[in-house]
């Protein structure tokens, strides 16, 4: 492949990072290096030796992370001040979440998860309004929208690891270690990775996709909080106490939201080539249509029986639990199927990303996300031989992340060495999602094993 003299010339003449930086971007550095240095000073005497290396390593990487996508800048800023404003407010003697007003409705980690939630799905609902109305002032509230829900979402994290210390020191814990905490940190850290390509290609019209499955985790979130009692805050299992888990499992969800962004980039390419090629497109939705419902009502199903089963609950239930499946299962179809419509409209076809760049999204995506979650895998490896006196045991979560491994690398083998794209690939990334979803959650559904301290 030849490179173009105009392209190498550009390359050549690029100027460098440091050439790229501003004042305020050295004051973000200093603010970062000032930060770091404040904690170290104020909790090394609590952090064993790793910690402190961990602690190290994120100033520098914190600060780059900045340099090379500002809109980090303000949000982290953001993020640390509202963070330390809750912490604060846990000060008083009899300070806590049910009698500080600002606890309570704000800054309390279920309150700022409450929150993040709601502004979620609000952002989904603009995202796609802005999307068929063709309006770019509603497009740019989703955005802020968004950014606000990606703020009270860390602001929760970082709240709630130090309301763990509150309730018992012994049990401290980066909140990371089940499904509650990281469906938690699945919406922010999808939601940031989007926001990244969002200013990277500078096009809100992808919002409505990715948002999407960030609003069916929000669902998901909400309900397990609810009918499980999961945002309590509980000690750790033996497994989880070790410095692995703060590692693994945020490169694990890294790879996560790479996955599911690339998935609903790549519905959002199928949406727009088959409104080009209208003969295909019954063909394609009704079979696509049945299928989701059949999922759906299998999901929610296993669900409420599994519910049913644990509660020793009697027959009359169980058929209830299968008649709410069903009818939470209808209604998803039914939404989504407007929403299919809607998005076929020509007026809203306009709008739509080009092919081109949900394409190159997709491809990127997947990308990071598989060197993220090989990270994870070798962390994952590496952690199992100091828990369990093996790097890899062929249990049912290791089986399924390799598979999930494999998946992705081969889509990412026929993209490099057959230049594979289009139709194909973008199919192929949808039923990547549900491979992941299996593995993530399918498994500690219906299989046991060496992990089952994360049983739904």
């Amino acid at each position: 492949m030849s490179v173009s003299s105009e392209a190498l010339n550009e390359l050549l003449n690029k100027p460098s990072l440091f050439q790229r930086l501003k004042p305020t971007d050295w004051l973000w550095a200093a603010l970062v290096v000032a930060g770091g240095l404040f904690a170290f000073y104020q909790y090394n005497h609590a952090m064993d030796i790793y910690e402190q290396a961990f602690l190290i390593l994120t100033i520098p990487s914190v600060i780059t992370l900045g340099w090379y996508w500002r809109a980090f800048q303000p949000y982290s800023i953001a993020v640390t001040l509202l963070s330390l404003l809750g912490i604060s407010l846990y000060s008083g003697v009899n300070a806590n979440a049910e009698t500080v007003f600002g606890l309570k409705y704000l800054l309390s980690s279920q309150s700022a998860v409450m929150w993040m939630s709601a502004l979620f799905v609000l952002a989904t609902v603009f995202y796609f309004a802005g999307l068929i109305a063709r309006h770019e002032f509603t497009l740019k509230t989703a955005s802020a929208i968004t950014w606000s829900a990606l703020v009270m979402g860390f602001v929760g994290l970082l709240v709630r690891w130090y309301e763990s210390y509150l309730v018992d020191p012994e049990f401290g814990h980066i909140p990371v270690s089940n499904l509650y905490e990281v469906f938690i940190l699945f919406c922010v850290i999808t939601g940031l990775i989007y926001m990244y390509y969002e200013g990277r290609y500078r096009t809100r019209t992808m919002g409505g996709f990715v948002l999407l499955v960030i609003s069916a985790a929000v669902a998901f979130l909400l309900w397990y909080a609810f009918t499980r009692e999961a945002d309590q805050i509980r000690p750790l299992v033996p497994a989880l106490k070790s410095y692995w888990m703060k590692i693994h499992v945020p490169a694990n969800f890294v790879g996560y939201g790479a996955f599911a962004l690339a998935a609903m980039t790549s519905t959002a390419y199928l949406i727009r080539h088959y409104f080009n090629h209208p003969s295909r497109l019954v063909a394609i939705l009704v079979p696509s249509s049945i299928f989701l419902g059949v999922f759906s009502w299998l999901f929610f199903r296993a669900i409420f029986s599994k519910e049913v089963v644990a509660n020793s609950l009697s027959t009359d239930l169980i058929l209830a639990a299968a008649t709410n499946a069903g009818l939470i299962a209808l209604a998803s179809t039914a939404v989504l199927s407007v929403l299919g419509f809607l998005l076929m409209l020509p007026s809203t076809q306009k709008n739509f990303p080009a092919l081109e760049l949900l394409d190159d999204v997709t491809y990127k995506a997947i990308a990071l996300g598989f060197a993220f979650f090989t990270i994870a895998t070798i962390l994952g490896a590496m952690w199992a031989a100091e828990a369990w006196g093996g790097y890899w045991s062929w249990d049912p979560k290791e089986t399924w992340a390799l598979i999930v491994w494999l998946n992705y690398a081969a889509w990412l083998h026929f993209r490099f060495s057959k230049g594979a794209r289009g139709i194909p690939m973008a199919w192929w990334a949808i039923v990547g999602l549900f491979v992941t979803l299996f593995a993530f959650l399918g498994v500690n559904m219906f299989l046991s094993g060496l992990h089952s301290y994360g049983e739904l």
